[in-house]
């Protein structure tokens, strides 16, 4: 089994949960790579059985320009201008569907109390609207406060969570 790991990352919050998504499918035995969002292939490479999508969770849904652009701001980002472009959102409205390819998401996002809203079930929807007939909602991962860190124990989960993606 070969998983391509499509990330979009603001603070690196999301970049932590993805790399260990990733250890975990490497741990139960299968390929796994992780790409930035503004660096992955619009088509699902060949070979590839599991795509995994992760994004933070922006204004109770997937990111858009705007709050990209204010997050990269608050983050001091590098290659800002590449990141405010491209976020899983334009991602999957450019994706080609493959009927074939399982398609899981996961999001970040701070947890509090009454606030609604998850990137993750927002991308999966768009996905199984784009054609991806196998598209799923993952994981939520919880992150202390908007610049992070992640939660104590969510890098464990996000990596058993990944070992589970392939058995």
């Amino acid at each position: 089994m070969r998983a391509l790991i499509v990330v979009e990352s603001m603070f690196g919050n999301t970049r932590a949960a993805a790399d260990a998504v990733a250890e975990g499918v490497r741990a139960a035995g299968a390929e796994a790579e992780v790409v930035d969002v503004t660096q992955a292939p619009e088509a699902v490479p060949e070979g590839v059985d599991l795509v995994v999508i992760g994004g933070p969770t922006h204004a109770f849904s997937m990111t858009r320009e705007s709050t990209r652009k204010d997050a990269l701001a608050k983050a001091g980002s590098p290659n800002g201008e590449a990141k405010a472009e491209t976020g899983i959102r334009e991602w999957i409205a450019a994706a080609a569907p493959d009927a074939g390819v399982r398609v899981v998401t996961f999001d970040t996002r701070v947890k509090k109390a009454f606030i609604p809203g998850s990137a993750a079930k927002s991308a999966a929807k768009a996905l199984e609207d784009r054609g991806f007939e196998h598209a799923e909602r993952g994981e939520t991962f919880w992150v202390e406060d908007t610049p992070g860190p992640l939660k104590p124990g969510e890098v464990e989960r996000a990596r058993e969570w990944g070992r589970s993606l392939v058995s």
